[in-house]
């Protein structure tokens, strides 16, 4: 009786996957404890735990659901940014934050689901992007999140979605005429899009092409960085002994920064299991989608594939010194509870994918 109820129960989750998750997640805590001890290792094992109730919660909804409740997903994710703006609360500079039963959270991080959600509904219920009135449809759909996520300002997460709503067009039939169009469009709204950049925003882009320029000020979070990730060579230094962030020198060590600590920790080897761990979740999750029988499933699996892959790009490539720091996490390993949990659940609805795709074949 219990083994046949628990392969019932497995069969709803892509092994492979899950297990792959669950590493990048362990490692997560192992930063999580290099970078602040028990009591950030303790914050993040509760996250964790919800984050992972959450995502076998999800796997076991009907993907037609997802489909039915993605308008006033996104309506209610809407409401929360402009909420931001009105009772949120700031940090560092940024208005991200709102509080609710004591706990605060980042509607930005809802938008990287939500987002998705809604265009792919649009898209599925219109019979794919081959339309301009449908193609313009889904990017009012996704500039709006974007345009207040980009006032807040949290530029990193604006370009996510940006992106990966970009990358769904074109996955859902968009023509390479327009795709050239909409990014020759984009590439000529850049000088106005500097001007539309705060201070730190152009200083960030400054220090990026020459990080040397100002080493103790701008240019002081990379050229840590990439000391301790050269530090670290092919072996590491050792888990906890990293002198760059144990002694100080490497700021946000535990959330945007944190692949430079397990760098000079675990070294090249260490790097390559992250790296290899996150390909494993890019190539599962993008298999998924391909199985899915139905267009909104591919849609919604490969947007959301695309959104972690973009951010484990952008926040290796910052943390490297490849590309503009941003302020975005890695995820699954950054300390954090909103993109964790987040992260968690976006697997979780690929999940239900699979799911779904397992139980028409049976």
């Amino acid at each position: 009786m219990y083994l046949p109820r628990l392969r019932t129960r497995l069969a709803r989750f892509d092994v492979p996957l899950v297990c792959a998750l669950l590493l990048l997640t362990g490692i997560g805590l192992l930063g999580a404890y290099s970078t602040g001890g028990e009591p950030l290792l303790h914050r993040q094992v509760v996250r964790l735990l919800v984050g992972s109730g959450v995502m076998v919660a999800l796997a076991h909804v009907e993907p037609g659901n997802y489909a039915r409740w993605a308008p006033w997903f996104y309506v209610a994710t809407v409401a929360a940014l402009v909420a931001v703006f009105v009772v949120g609360s700031s940090a560092k500079g940024a208005q991200r934050w709102l509080a609710a039963g004591g706990f605060q959270f980042q509607p930005a991080e809802v938008a990287k689901i939500a987002t998705p959600l809604m265009v792919a509904a649009f898209l599925a219920k219109r019979g794919g992007a081959s339309r301009l009135s449908v193609v313009v449809g889904a990017i009012a759909f996704i500039a709006l999140p974007v345009l207040l996520i980009g006032y807040q300002p949290d530029l990193g997460t604006a370009v996510i979605i940006a992106v990966a709503g970009a990358g769904l067009l074109f996955i859902a039939g968009m023509s390479w005429r327009l795709l050239a169009a909409f990014g020759a469009a984009g590439l000529a709204s850049l000088p106005l899009a500097w001007y539309g950049l705060k201070d730190y925003q152009r200083e960030r882009v400054v220090t990026f092409l020459d990080p040397d320029q100002n080493p103790l000020a701008g240019g002081y979070q990379v050229l840590q960085s990439k000391i301790a990730i050269g530090s670290g060579g092919l072996y590491g230094k050792g888990w906890l002994n990293g002198t760059q962030s144990h002694l100080d020198f490497l700021p946000e060590r535990s959330t945007d920064f944190v692949f430079a600590v397990l760098a000079e920790e675990f070294g090249l080897l260490g790097v390559a299991v992250i790296l290899v761990l996150a390909g494993i979740v890019i190539f599962r999750g993008l298999w998924i989608a391909g199985q899915s029988q139905e267009p909104f499933g591919r849609l919604v699996a490969a947007g959301l594939v695309l959104s972690f892959f973009l951010h484990v790009f952008v926040n290796v490539g910052m943390v490297s010194g490849l590309l503009p720091v941003v302020g975005l996490p890695l995820p699954l390993i950054s300390y954090g509870g909103t993109s964790l949990v987040t992260t968690m659940a976006a697997f979780g609805i690929v999940m239900s994918m699979f799911s779904h795709r397992r139980l028409l074949a049976d």
